[in-house]
């Protein structure tokens, strides 16, 4: 596809997408999966993007080389900003100490947790 077509369409396949910004179809599939750049749709269910997407992309790719920073990485860090929620636990446990349960002797913590840790285990298996 030449520039000028770029400029009289309004929008691109996804694999014009992927043309255009130097990401694959798949990448450009994942980073609208974490949420990073998601394009409209046609009402057959077809991915478009516009002007605005190219250059998250574009400006994508360049945050993601000049900081040696993942995709996922950026995708936590949108989900953290938008669940506030998910920060205050994130910012708890960064701060939380670890602490004996009171009724648990200290030569027994070590197991106490194990066996915790195990009944979890039990409990999500189910």
């Amino acid at each position: 596809m030449n520039m000028l077509a770029l400029f009289v369409m309004d929008v691109l396949t996804i694999a014009e997408a992927a043309q255009t910004t130097g990401w694959s179809a798949r990448m450009l599939r994942y980073i609208e999966q974490t949420g990073l750049v998601v394009p409209r749709r046609s009402e057959g269910g077809y991915r478009l993007y516009g002007p605005a997407q190219v250059q998250r992309l574009r400006t994508l790719r360049d945050l993601v080389t000049t900081h040696d920073i993942g995709l996922a990485e950026l995708g936590f860090v949108a989900r953290l900003q938008s669940e506030p929620g998910l920060g205050a636990a994130v910012n708890e446990w960064f701060t939380a100490r670890p602490a004996r349960p009171e009724e648990t002797p200290e030569t027994d913590w070590l197991r106490f947790e194990q066996e915790k840790h195990e009944r979890l285990l039990t409990h999500r298996t189910r």
